[in-house]
């Protein structure tokens, strides 16, 4: 069965970007950059990876996409309406129109979106993008998380997860260092 895998980018106090989407301010180094194009490609967007040499590279982990509305917004400013081409796209929102065939707008509960997708025959991994409140809705299904925790305060922002209240466990299960101080942790639901 697929996995939803919640890959992710964190500061020390919880945010996956500032109060407006920001996300530059992630001390991103060569060596780290050079590891997810290496290990997660898939995860790099289509407008970037053919300015990187990513352009012919195969999806390793993921085949399919999950975000929501706020995660998908940044591109629509710039004018992109597939911001992952070489993905299945599927933007969770009840409000938004799009006119794109790449990209599925899903307007219904995204936990029977989630589980419909884990229920196919073939196809990788399900890469949960973002954001925090779509991460809080589907946490029953995410299988696994895997935290990019860079040594940044953001003090305000979009939570990693925004929701109820709802402890669950996860086991954390490899973890990698980098040379601008982040590390990548693997967590795996108990």
């Amino acid at each position: 069965m697929r996995k939803l895998v919640y890959y992710i980018g964190v500061s020390i106090d919880g945010y996956i970007a500032g109060p407006g989407a920001e996300f530059d301010f992630y001390p991103l180094s060569d060596e780290m950059a050079a590891w997810i194009n290496d290990r997660y490609p898939e995860t790099v967007p289509t407008h970037i990876r053919r300015h990187i040499g990513l352009d012919d590279v195969p999806n390793k982990v993921f085949d399919t996409l999950v975000m929501g509305r706020g995660t998908y917004e940044p591109a629509l400013s710039a004018s992109i309406t597939s911001p992952y081409s070489h993905l299945r796209q599927y933007v969770v929102s009840g409000t938004l129109r799009i006119d794109d065939p790449a990209v599925e707008v899903e307007t219904g509960d995204p936990v029977e979106l989630v589980r419909r997708l884990k229920a196919e025959d073939t196809g990788m991994d399900i890469y949960l993008c973002g954001g925090g409140k779509l991460a809080a809705s589907l946490l029953p299904e995410i299988d696994e998380i895997i935290v990019k925790g860079y040594p940044v305060v953001a003090g305000a922002g979009i939570p990693m997860f925004s929701g109820e209240f709802r402890p669950t466990l996860f086991t954390p299960t490899r973890r990698e260092s980098f040379d601008n101080g982040a590390q990548v942790t693997w967590l795996t639901r108990t």
